[in-house]
């Protein structure tokens, strides 16, 4: 058994790390299913970044973490449902067993990364949303949103 290396991030990590500059591209070339996966989590930040941004006052931290908790966890299509915005872009599941496990893994990830996400939202310590990243509330990556 391999041990893993957590001094290397993991796709979430990448994914933050990777947003802002990625939010201002137009096209992405997808190389592989790492990157239809960042491709759907870069979209999903985007969209955290958007809810946030339409409370009328900043939230608390514990407030967006809430709102943030609830969005991961919300209804969402996957690659095959008729509203799926990228549909050309991947495959369909191709059973419902494998629809079911695709949805279970996207909402474990979308709460990790909205988790890290206020970490980094809030890390200055003033109980308000870094400017720096709700700045990028309005991007959109690929010019598409997943909601």
């Amino acid at each position: 058994m391999s041990e893993v290396d957590v001094s290397q991030g993991d796709i979430v990590d990448e994914t933050l790390d990777l947003f802002r500059a990625n939010s201002l591209f137009r096209n992405f070339e997808i190389k592989g299913p790492a990157d239809r996966l960042l491709i759907i989590l870069i979209l999903f930040i985007s969209d955290c970044l958007a809810k946030l941004g339409t409370a009328r006052i900043p939230p608390s931290q514990i407030e967006a973490s809430k709102l943030l908790n609830t969005l991961a966890v919300d209804s969402f299509p996957i690659p095959g449902d008729a509203n799926f915005q990228l549909n050309a872009h991947y495959a369909p599941p191709s059973s419902r067993a494998d629809a079911d496990y695709l949805r279970q893994y996207l909402v474990q990830v979308r709460q990790e990364l909205a988790a890290r996400l206020i970490e980094r939202l809030y890390a200055d310590g003033t109980g308000k949303p870094s400017k720096w990243w709700m700045s990028f509330q309005k991007r959109r990556f690929m010019n598409r949103s997943l909601g």
